[in-house]
């Protein structure tokens, strides 16, 4: 795993929202990852997350066409909760300490796992933000994003606005079917130009969740599949917004109570516990 992070990357993603980490996994690593996500992505059969009904293609209550969203991909979230190949993987210290090193943070939580499956011929993902969806708000958080095939121009690679989330907000834009609706809430930005973030299986990226990002739709007969990981940074505390927490767990939240059941949203790394 090419985890070591240079001075040079990490000013870029401070500067732009984001950074594309080539090679990130070896050949074996790679073929790990495939092999445990897509184990666990069967035994879930389906489900969208533990403790929910819902299935993939659904209805969530964000998302009102459901015929369209659900032909946007294919999203199982907190694989890491219902297989314990995933849960090795997600917990690794070092990509927590990547995303430390990145998001300027003393310590990384997971908030949620999520493997994102563009089907051939899937819809775009418009442009949106993720952190305005959870139950956290810190202009800190950040995901990652591992490609398990090749994501290209022409299958559904991820495209930002650098420099986005410096002027974002928490105000949640939601995601529409328009790619343009983004620019309603921040018109600043329609004439700013997008970047493209092709990159072959094994590569990574890491996003800021108030970075404004989407994908393109898949125009192949293949598929376009990722594991991605979002983190919130140790110490964050309960905004209201339930978001993939159980009911259970929000029924005994308050607003401003610390998010750190380790159940729930294990701490993965923290520089307290680097040897000295």
């Amino acid at each position: 795993m090419r985890n070591q992070l240079t001075e040079k990357e990490i000013q870029s993603y401070q500067e732009n929202g984001f950074i594309l980490i080539e090679n990130f996994l070896s050949t074996e690593e790679l073929e790990d990852w495939r092999s445990v996500v897509m184990h666990a992505v069967k035994e879930r059969s389906g489900q969208k997350m533990p403790g929910k009904d819902l299935k993939t293609g659904e209805s969530d209550g964000i998302n009102e066409d459901t015929e369209y969203f659900g032909k946007v991909f294919d999203q199982l979230l907190n694989l890491w909760q219902t297989d314990e190949g995933v849960k090795k993987l997600m917990l690794d210290e070092r990509i927590g300490k990547m995303a430390a090193q990145l998001s300027g943070s003393e310590g990384i939580r997971i908030w949620h796992d999520q493997a994102l499956f563009k089907r051939p011929w899937a819809n775009p993902t418009s442009w949106h933000l993720d952190t305005p969806f959870w139950s956290f708000s810190d202009r800190r958080a950040l995901s990652i994003w591992v490609a398990l095939d090749d994501a290209t121009l022409e299958n559904g690679c991820l495209f930002f606005i650098p420099g986005s989330y410096k002027q974002t907000t928490f105000e949640n834009a939601g995601i529409g079917k328009n790619m343009d609706n983004m620019f309603e809430v921040y018109p600043q930005f329609i004439k700013v130009n997008s970047v493209a973030v092709p990159m072959k299986a094994g590569s990574c990226s890491f996003h800021n969740g108030l970075t404004i990002h989407g994908a393109n739709a898949n125009m192949t007969s293949g598929y376009r599949r990722a594991m991605t990981c979002a983190y919130m940074p140790d110490g964050n505390v309960f905004n209201g917004q339930p978001n993939v927490l159980p009911a259970e767990y929000v029924g005994k939240l308050k607003i401003g109570d610390l998010l750190n059941d380790e159940n729930q949203n294990p701490l993965i790394y923290h520089s307290s516990r680097e040897t000295k």
